[in-house]
């Protein structure tokens, strides 16, 4: 349980009751507990902001706090797991969302970050730690998200067939993807040299690494770099689908390696690639533009025009000259001695 849940279960009479049967039903829906844990814990802020539970409210209350939301600069994410939230509870609780007049949200289509090959080399060049360095190899090398990252157990790396298993992601399904040599041999050298015991990346006391730990080793990595964007791990994951993309990877096997659901998805990284790419242009600047062969061939055949006209005008020129002596009168000169 979170801790500004577990305030507001002790700061707000009744509370603990909605929780539990706020958690009851997700579980049952078959949602993760990421989102019982972000769902809980937006509406726990919403009712510690009122001392009152979430359906004692009045609609101009829950707009005031929307507005208070908003107001005070909350970040987008915030504010749409607190709309969400609220319309699961509702419908919980047995209640008509649609009364409460919840704001339609209109989903932002914003490009994901991406870094360029040199800016990748830089940042796996940064930690001092081998353990850093091989979680952010991890996650570029082979897509993966901060959370899959977390619970990765050493028993999923299939070293046989050079693979990573990814158990359970997002969506409650299983991929494969692979690891590649490269990657491989860093995961063997820290195995050796840390000897991890159950997962990859421990945390504390043996337990699985924090999704905070992941972020905070991304971070230091970073500011040891002159990398100016802001970055988060799943940066990683956007930078390689983005690069597999470029490298003449098709779309479906990218949305494949990346464990999405619809391919939709997945073609937000054409429009990375056609932002990034400098080679962008017109097929009209090349309707006429010749070939560097045809440029080549068109020179040497300048060349050979050039020599050909240069002996052709010599050979013209004494052909005037004998013509123009044939042509003058025959002159004879008499000398005389005195």
């Amino acid at each position: 349980m979170h801790t500004i849940v577990q305030l507001a279960c002790l700061e707000v009479e009744g509370f603990q009751d909605v929780y539990f049967r706020l958690e009851k039903k997700i579980l049952i829906s078959g949602k993760s507990m990421s989102t019982l844990h972000n769902y809980t814990r937006c509406v726990a802020h919403l009712a510690l902001h009122f001392k009152s539970l979430p359906t004692h409210l009045t609609v101009e209350q829950i707009e005031d706090y929307l507005f208070h939301l908003k107001k005070r600069g909350a970040a987008e994410s915030f504010f749409k797991l607190t709309v969400f939230g609220m319309r699961f509870l509702f419908r919980a609780e047995g209640l008509p969302d649609r009364a409460i007049k919840l704001p339609k949200l209109i989903v932002k289509k914003i490009l994901p970050t991406v870094l360029s090959q040199a800016e990748m080399r830089e940042l796996l060049q940064a930690p001092i730690l081998l353990k850093h360095r091989v979680m952010i190899s991890v996650l570029y090398g082979c897509g993966l998200r901060c959370q899959e990252l977390s619970k990765l157990q050493i028993q999923d790396i299939d070293f046989e067939r050079n693979m990573i298993h990814v158990r359970q992601s997002k969506g409650k399904k299983d991929r494969y993807v692979p690891m590649g040599h490269l990657l491989m041999n860093d995961v063997k050298n820290y195995l050796l040299r840390d000897k991890p015991v159950k997962w990859l990346f421990n945390g504390k006391d043996n337990r699985e690494c924090s999704r905070a730990a992941i972020r905070r080793a991304v971070r230091e990595a970073l500011r040891k770099t002159t990398i100016r964007k802001t970055i988060s791990p799943h940066t990683l994951r956007h930078t390689y689908a983005t690069h597999l993309l470029e490298q003449g990877l098709d779309i479906v096997s990218i949305k494949e390696l990346l464990g999405h659901a619809f391919v939709e998805t997945t073609m937000v990284y054409l429009h990375v690639v056609m932002k990034n790419n400098k080679t962008v242009f017109s097929p009209l600047d090349t309707l006429f533009k010749q070939t560097d062969d045809e440029v080549v061939g068109d020179s040497k055949n300048q060349l050979v025009n050039y020599e050909h006209q240069y002996y052709l005008n010599i050979l013209k020129k004494r052909e005037a000259n004998r013509l123009r002596a044939s042509t003058q009168p025959n002159r004879q000169f008499e000398f005389s001695f005195k």
